[in-house]
């Protein structure tokens, strides 16, 4: 069992940066993908970034590539995701989530994911 707690997100300008983290308790997370989601207010929930259990293999959605990084410390059981140059339409709740080893991990799928934090809103204003 993982449990994934999300923080740092909060209300800026557009142009700010923030760092999102994510603690996880229970088991550890040094073997696994790590994932950034998102939903904004009516829209669904879709993939903003994903580390590999290495922490080399990245991925990022268009939309923020360029200005956004995940970074993971394992020893601490935590995953980070640095938001930079941030726009009116980053803002949405930000979700954190684990995937376990598999048959195949696709680091895009939501459903290849098997656990989910509660979430972080991050506010931008323009």
């Amino acid at each position: 069992q993982v449990q994934l707690v999300e923080s740092g997100g909060g209300l800026v300008q557009a142009g700010d940066s923030l760092r999102l983290s994510c603690a996880a308790s229970g088991r550890t997370f040094g073997s696994y993908i790590m994932g950034w989601f998102r939903q904004a207010p009516g829209k669904e929930r879709e993939f903003v970034a994903a580390l590999g259990w290495d922490g080399l293999s990245e991925d990022y959605v268009d939309s923020v590539k360029g200005r956004c990084s995940i970074s993971r410390d394992n020893v601490k059981s935590t995953v980070y995701l640095q938001l930079n140059s941030l726009k009116p339409e980053d803002t949405a709740v930000y979700y954190c989530a684990v995937q376990t080893p598999k048959s195949y991990n696709d680091f895009r799928a939501q459903s290849s994911y098997d656990y989910w934090g509660q979430g972080t809103q991050v506010t931008v204003s323009s």
